[in-house]
């Protein structure tokens, strides 16, 4: 599979798709009649500062221009993230699926002692909506904001922002890898080249889905020197729950570092220069944007600002101001930057729509806006997401299809990140891959907005834990009406009403009247994570805190940049597969010396870390003639997992591996025989888990291999001659399976 981060990929990856050919709308039916899509993306864009969302904001701030496209086509109101943050999020767009499936769990910020040089990105060598729709003859590209830390795949022209971009006088990395800074503000830059693409860039014989993707209004929020001023002698109201305390909901809230009233800091949100004198109110960070600047912009910036700046740090010093007088100045502050950024979003989108109208190109474009997630603006006292309050989980979706969408629709239809993908394919006519777990949007918009009686009854939402701002990992489901969420390090709960409770200021979960919603709500919980394959077998784990784990991750990495192409035979697998290294060792010299064999196992590696590690960089550049996977064994071994959850997590390998090397057989074993006695509890396991996984040999590619046999005496009895302590084999149990193996091996690496 050849995969560089920081480089162009190239994609050689199919996917099973559906065999039957997709009805379409009309107007999608032939090729010559195909609609362009044209994606337009913000980041961390609130639906209180779209004013076709209404909000307390609407008539201050209003965004006419996106309100075009929800007065010109269609408004979701029920629209949620799978994921709230950033890079997840995009990942889970670009794949239709969950963070856990995709492998893009967070945005790669783990704890120092882990991270040193091992560099965590999204694994773009997996199958995207923009792959296929270009093997389905649309043209491709992207323009602007990507943040996954892995170049664009599956574009036949891109030209993206190094990781979060700069606000002023932008860098763009180009598909050749050099970087070109363009003069300005980086939302003008994204829509002047989205113009610029549109009009000379693209291929006129054919359909095309442009992403246009834009910064803003991500933090720092700076806006244009233009808007610089706007709403200097307004005062910006106050959300009601600015200074909330938290009570009657988890105590994890307390805990978090994402309050305007803490955590901002001094030159970098609030804009101030130098160091802070007042550390009670400012954290110190200094104002990257500001460096940037030429000597007029910063002329003009100073203008804007610095005069409130000194009124502010002469009244504390004169002490005329409380601290919430300071957290009341520091919403202003932040509200107005933000909105200024979204004006200049506003007027892009509105150049784009104006130009989609004079070319001619408007009658057979479908316009779509959405972001990344969405974001608080000073509800419960926040910035940022991550969350699953409502501000942070729901995330804005407009959608004009002239001819096809009635203008002015409204949509109460429950979706979710992981639709978008199905949505351009179906739209494209191309087949859905069975592995995507969205659904189309089709349905929906053929009813007029109105959910099809089949449509999903719930969503389910995941956030990891990353810790930038000591948001704790949880979970949850919504139905629209109520919300559960779990809180994974007390295994708590919280459910909220929406309708009596909109603000979700009171948990419900000890609520005796709210007893059998409670119950309800947690089917529903455990229903969608059977659904979306959610669970400690399946969910993508490091064990990096582990010193020898790490070192041997690192080094398996090495090998693979430097060798993975030259491999042909690739084990994967736990402490049984690395004992090829011992005492395995002569007989894997014996069988695989001349066979350039890579051996992926690791000791008490459970299908959560394998699953992690090839997510994370051990396929890189590898694409064997075939895999040997065996794994699974320390999953029972750890709690006596349950053998579907087991089976699920194989699965998943087995359909990554398809996934990333569509040429290569995939040998599938029988987990090992565990515990001495036929009746030992976790050899009944392991056999109920190869009851389930000899099913996954269900086409030319994935070959099955039941070993169980090989290791057993005719009384069913796992020997101390074979396996000493009944889990792992000595050297005769290493000659045993290889020996059993090769006919099987034989015939796949022809």
């Amino acid at each position: 599979m050849a995969c560089k981060r920081e480089s162009v990929f190239a994609y050689t990856a199919t996917v099973k798709l559906f065999s039957a050919t997709l009805v379409l709308l009309a107007s999608a039916v032939s090729a010559a009649d195909r609609p362009n899509i044209l994606f337009i993306f913000s980041d961390d864009h609130a639906l209180n500062a779209i004013s076709a969302y209404g909000g307390p904001l609407k008539e201050i701030a209003p965004t006419p221009n996106l309100d075009r496209i929800a007065d010109q086509g269609a408004i979701f109101t029920r629209s949620y993230c799978s994921n709230s943050i950033c890079g997840p999020s995009r990942a889970a767009i670009l794949t239709g699926k969950h963070s856990h499936i995709n492998g893009y769990l967070d945005n790669g910020y783990f704890d120092k002692e882990y991270l040193e040089d091992v560099n965590f990105a999204f694994d773009g060598s997996q199958t995207t909506f923009p792959k296929l729709l270009r093997e389905a003859g649309y043209q491709t590209a992207l323009i602007g904001k990507w943040h996954l830390k892995t170049e664009p795949e599956g574009f036949d022209y891109w030209e993206r922002l190094p990781g979060q971009g700069s606000y002023y006088n932008p860098h763009f990395i180009q598909q050749d890898g050099s970087q070109k800074q363009y003069q300005g503000y980086v939302t003008d830059v994204v829509t002047e080249r989205t113009i610029d693409w549109l009009k000379s860039g693209r291929d006129k014989d054919k359909p095309f889905v442009l992403m246009a993707q834009h910064k803003a209004p991500h933090r720092n929020w700076s806006p244009a020197l233009r808007h610089m001023d706007l709403w200097d002698d307004v005062v910006i109201p106050e959300p009601a729950t600015l200074f909330d305390d938290y009570a009657n909901r988890h105590p994890s809230l307390k805990d978090q570092e994402m309050s305007i009233e803490d955590n901002f800091f001094y030159g970098w949100d609030m804009k101030f220069h130098g160091e802070t004198p007042y550390p009670e109110y400012f954290g110190s960070y200094p104002n990257y944007e500001y460096r940037r600047m030429t000597e007029a912009q910063k002329k003009q910036w100073d203008a804007s600002y610095e005069e409130e700046n000194q009124a502010l740090l002469a009244a504390i010093e004169a002490g005329e101001m409380t601290d919430k007088d300071v957290t009341r100045w520091k919403y202003q502050r932040y509200i107005k930057d933000y909105l200024r950024c979204i004006r200049s979003l506003d007027e892009g989108i509105g150049e784009v729509l104006d130009y989609l109208d004079e070319s001619g190109l408007a009658e057979n474009t479908i316009v779509i806006y959405s972001s990344d997630q969405g974001f608080y603006l000073g509800e419960h006292g926040w910035y940022d997401k991550r969350w699953m309050f409502e501000e942070s989980f729901a995330m804005p979706f407009l959608i004009r299809w002239p001819g096809v969408i009635e203008p002015g629709t409204r949509s109460e239809a429950l979706i979710q990140n992981i639709d978008y993908a199905p949505t351009f394919l179906e739209i494209a006519g191309a087949a859905i891959p069975e592995t995507i777990q969205g659904r189309s949007l089709l349905p929906v918009l053929k009813a007029g907005g109105k959910a099809p009686e089949d449509w999903r009854e719930g969503l389910y939402y995941f956030y990891s834990g990353e810790m930038t701002h000591r948001v704790p990992a949880h979970d949850g489901v919504t139905n629209g009406r109520y919300k559960l969420m779990h809180f994974t390090r007390d295994d708590s709960w919280n459910l909220f009403d929406l309708k009596v409770d909109p603000q979700e200021l009171n948990s419900l979960h000890d609520d005796a009247s709210y007893a059998q919603v409670l119950k309800e709500m947690k089917t529903l919980y455990h229903d969608l994570r059977d659904e979306y394959r959610m669970s400690d077998s399946t969910l993508p784990a490091h064990r990096l805190g582990q010193g020898w784990w790490k070192q041997r991750y690192q080094k398996t990495l090495g090998k693979v940049a430097a060798n993975g192409s030259d491999y042909e035979l690739v084990f994967i697998g736990d402490s049984i597969t690395q004992g090829w290294e011992g005492a395995g060792k002569e007989t894997w010299n014996e069988f695989y010396g001349d066979r350039k064999a890579l051996n992926l196992g690791y000791s008490g590696d459970r299908t959560e870390h394998v699953l992690w590690r090839l997510l994370n960089g051990e396929l890189e550049n590898v694409d064997p003639k075939a895999y040997v996977v065996m794994i699974g064994t320390n999953n029972t071994g750890h709690g006596l997992t349950p053998a579907a959850e087991t089976a699920e997590g194989i699965k998943l390998i087995v359909e990554l591996l398809k996934d990333r090397s569509p040429e290569s057989e995939i040998l599938l074993l029988s987990v090992f025989p565990r515990g001495q006695q036929p009746d030992d509890k976790m050899r009944v396991r392991n056999e109920e888990i190869n009851g389930i996984i000899e099913t996954y040999a269900y086409d030319d590619q994935v070959h099955w291999l039941d070993l169980t046999d090989t290791f057993l005496n005719e009384e069913g009895v796992l020997t101390k001659e074979v396996m000493p302590d009944a889990l792992h084999p000595k050297q005769k149990g290493y000659r045993m399976w290889a020996e059993a193996m090769e006919p099987t091996l034989v015939e796949l690496l022809k």
